[in-house]
């Protein structure tokens, strides 16, 4: 198995500014590559290959784009790779059609050459970037794979791919389902209390609530600013962007952070909790999250439980301790099947959350019903 190993670094000043011109290298030539992919699909091209891509990038390099020698060469190559497989992976439908990297919204990050890349004690060397200091000492005399440097909108990171085994641990032969919601983040069918929902908790709610102010402020800011521009009737305007604007926007993407930085630890503790009750098989729910997002009144909460996230979470670190991984089919039944006598309660609606047996009249939470279906999950040949 590969596991990513993720460590703070440290630059100066002069590295800092090394790294941005990094970044914004990475995202104009991933951006280059889909706008010549898009104007070849237009003139009737077929797709161009990104061997074929960085040799017209090398001649570009030598005429106008000759500030791309600043940086090391391998950060425009392996953008230019990033663009295409977005575009292959589209073609074979795993993914939405790649957009452009916008310098406000995307991550900022790049990718740095496996040959070049050195490690001392507590130091890490990134080509024409020089010696960084780490916070935690990285594994050396191992083989690093596809090493990315980061900015979390605080803290610049170096994150490497690291080879490692599957531990062989001494797990029951229970089989448990995890049913995720929205009330509960999961409810396990082997465990009688349910994982909150985080953002339900008063910190995340007080960071929303000064998310939201801020936000507001930035908005007034902008509408304050605001200049008429083009002929009399037409709606155009123009922003000015303030230092005041400035500093409320650093305010909001620290908050953002925080937030995220919450969820992402709370998943982290729930989905080691449920491995650590080695269970022999885990199935959880295929869940169609792009069609649940469309639902108006519950988007947004879906969107904070981060449900694809856990998911796979939970699945790397189930295969890494030995334990059967299911997804169960995206039409099966579990909430709606009674888990005491099997019968289908077919007029189930999603604001009961008790279910009652027309059958049996056996009564339980509807979640920790359909929990129990899916430990009882098998694969249809």
């Amino acid at each position: 198995m590969i596991l990513a190993k993720k460590v703070r670094i440290i630059p100066n000043i002069e590295q800092e500014q090394k790294l941005w011109q990094s970044v914004g290298t990475a995202r104009y030539i991933y951006n280059w590559t889909l706008a010549r992919q898009e104007e070849n699909h237009k003139n009737g091209g077929k797709f161009i290959k990104d061997g074929d891509l960085r040799k017209e990038l090398t001649i570009l390099k030598k005429s106008e784009l000759n500030w791309l020698n600043e940086v090391s060469n391998n950060v425009a190559k392996q953008a230019v790779k990033d663009g295409c497989n977005a575009y292959k992976n589209f073609f074979k439908g795993l993914a939405d059609k790649p957009r452009f990297k916008s310098r406000r919204k995307s991550k900022p990050s790049f990718y740095n050459d496996t040959d070049k890349l050195k490690v001392k004690e507590n130091l890490v060397l990134i080509e024409k970037v020089g010696w960084l200091k780490t916070v935690e000492q990285i594994p050396t005399d191992i083989k690093y794979i596809n090493p990315r440097i980061s900015f979390d909108g605080k803290f610049w990171y170096i994150s490497i791919g690291i080879e490692k085994k599957e531990t062989i641990s001494e797990n029951t032969d229970i089989s448990i389902g995890v049913d995720l919601g929205l009330k509960d983040l999961a409810i396990v069918s082997n465990i009688d209390k349910p994982f909150k929902n985080i953002n339900k908790a008063k910190e995340v709610k007080r960071l929303k609530k000064k998310l939201k102010r801020k936000q507001k402020q930035v908005s007034r800011k902008y509408e304050d600013g605001k200049i008429r521009i083009g002929k009399e009737g037409e709606n155009r305007y123009k922003f000015t962007k303030t230092n005041n604007i400035k500093k409320l926007e650093r305010e909001l993407k620290l908050i953002q952070r925080r937030l995220s930085n919450i969820r992402l630890n709370h998943i982290h503790q729930t989905t080691t909790a449920i491995v650590k009750t080695k269970p022999s098989r885990i199935v959880v729910e295929d869940l169609n999250v792009k069609g649940m997002l469309k639902n108006r009144h519950l988007s947004k909460a879906i969107q904070e439980q981060c449900f694809h996230k856990f998911i796979s979470i939970l699945e790397y670190k189930s295969k890494f301790n030995g334990i059967e991984f299911v997804k169960a089919d995206r039409f099966y039944p579990s909430s709606k099947t009674c888990s005491c006598c099997g019968v289908i309660k077919k007029d189930l609606k999603l604001k009961d959350r008790v279910f009652v047996c027309p059958s049996c009249n056996a009564r339980m939470d509807r979640d920790k019903n359909a929990s129990i279906n899916l430990s009882r999950y098998k694969k249809s040949a």
